[in-house]
């Protein structure tokens, strides 16, 4: 892990400067990490020859530097060899605004826009510690009860990595922002919360007699926020 201290805010610039409410909007590490940290997944919008991709895919992320994986018969990842300018968002609902007008009708939400340059992983051991990253930043302690990765999985996989150069998050909480003169009008208005929650883990049918549910996802329990699990399983990570 690289334990060097960053500053407190990445730079600000023309591409990354929040534009509108911008008073949502926050260039802290102490801001944007937890957002990162939060989700398992991301988009990553780039260009090739002119025409623009975003791709969904699952991220991790290690200081500041940013993680994702894809296959390597992707003539777009392909692409990626060289180094290409990204950007990568992480978005979280977090509950539905409903105003007494359609204009103050909003969400509440957090989100991180990162920037960066994308280059594939070539060293192997760089690969590897990614490959392992990646299973052990969701769920810690795993890693060490799977077998190895063969090697015709790890060449079918390929790992790309960006360093976050300039990175915004704009976050919107509370609640209605009504005008004053619509309070009286006989309309509901409010907040409705949305989360993700896990749900009861499936045993699958291949599963030998005997083998249990791991204790290394007791925090993996049914009717837990996922972005709370994947903040705990972060930080478990950064322990490490």
């Amino acid at each position: 892990m690289n334990d060097q201290p960053k500053p407190e805010t990445f730079p600000v610039t023309p591409r990354s400067r929040v534009k509108r409410l911008h008073e949502r909007g926050s260039y802290d590490r102490a801001a944007i990490y937890p957002i990162l940290d939060a989700a398992l997944l991301c988009h990553v919008a780039y260009v090739i020859d002119g025409q623009p991709y975003c791709t969904p895919t699952i991220h991790w992320r290690d200081g500041d530097r940013l993680y994702w994986h894809g296959s390597s018969a992707s003539r777009m990842l392909r692409h990626l060899k060289t180094g290409t300018p990204v950007c990568l968002t992480v978005s979280h609902l977090d509950g539905l605004v409903l105003a007494r007008s359609g204009f103050h009708h909003s969400a509440n939400y957090r989100s991180a826009m990162c920037f960066g340059t994308a280059r594939i992983l070539d060293d192997p051991e760089e690969k590897a510690n990614a490959l392992k990253a990646v299973v052990e930043r969701f769920y810690p302690g795993r890693a060490a009860e799977m077998r190895a990765d063969q090697p015709q999985e790890v060449k079918a996989t390929m790992v790309i990595g960006m360093e976050i150069e300039e990175a915004t998050a704009k976050i919107r909480t509370g609640q209605v922002g009504d005008d004053e003169a619509d309070f009286a009008l006989p309309v509901w208005a409010g907040i409705i919360p949305v989360s993700t929650v896990l749900g009861s883990p499936e045993t699958s049918p291949h599963v030998p007699p005997g083998v249990s549910f791991p204790d290394h996802l007791s925090g993996h329990r049914e009717g837990r926020r996922l972005d709370e699990v994947l903040t705990e399983a972060q930080e478990r990570y950064e322990a490490l």
